[in-house]
């Protein structure tokens, strides 16, 4: 399947302009070849291209609405690392394992605290496409961690941290949920006010082993534990 992003609607496709680019300039595609479009939001399209000089165009053939999503809707609110290729590998590597949403987290400890969030988005996309996603996952704006936990519903929210002195519970006892969100804190690990604030709130925390993990691996981590679940 050559999928590619777009929009869909009312029978209608508009491939996105920087995939018309790609399609022309580097893959060299030809008219008359058939692609599929979806719009991330469970819809697909299929149908054969049209060249209009440097436009190209769907000659549609079939529209699927929605198409299931994961049976899981997991939400990580991570914080970004200093080193961006880090943060980037784990949203790559998380959209591929069908995350649903993720939040960058802005926490006591987080270093880095500027994002460009475009180019994030555009990462999710792509790895959306190459793995066959047709809901891409909502990738939210740097928000301060005061912020994000006033929304959080403690019943299916989670904290990872390395506070071995406070109790934690095993990731595997964790229940299989509808929707479950996870925090997951910086180098450098949460603060001990933060720790307590989610505590009041009720969130309970968890462990992820015995060995201390960095941001981005924790972050995969949970991404692939959910993952399991699913499949």
């Amino acid at each position: 399947m050559k999928l590619f992003y777009g929009e869909i609607s009312d029978n209608q496709v508009i491939i996105n302009e920087e995939e018309q680019t790609h399609i022309v300039k580097v893959l060299r595609m030809r008219s008359g070849e058939e692609i599929f479009v979806t719009d991330g939001k469970g819809n697909l399209a299929k149908g054969n291209l049209i060249f209009e000089g440097k436009k190209v165009s769907l000659e549609v053939s079939e529209i699927k609405e929605n198409l299931p999503n994961f049976s899981t809707q997991l939400h990580i609110a991570i914080a970004p690392t200093k080193n961006i290729d880090r943060i980037e590998f784990f949203v790559e590597k998380a959209t591929e394992m069908g995350i649903s949403e993720i939040t960058l987290l802005q926490t006591e400890k987080t270093e880095r605290k500027n994002l460009n969030i475009d180019k994030l988005r555009k990462q999710s996309i792509a790895a959306s496409k190459q793995s066959l996603r047709f809901h891409f996952p909502i990738i939210n704006d740097l928000t301060k961690f005061s912020d994000f936990i006033k929304e959080v519903n403690p019943e299916n929210t989670f904290v990872a941290h390395c506070n071995e002195n406070l109790e934690r519970i095993d990731l595997k006892d964790i229940q299989p949920q509808e929707k479950i969100t996870f925090l997951i804190g910086p180098e450098g690990d949460f603060s001990d006010k933060e720790i307590q604030l989610l505590a009041e709130k009720g969130v309970k925390a968890v462990s992820l082993g015995s060995q201390r993990l960095r941001t981005e691996t924790a972050g995969v981590f949970v991404a692939a534990w959910n993952y399991g679940l699913m499949c």
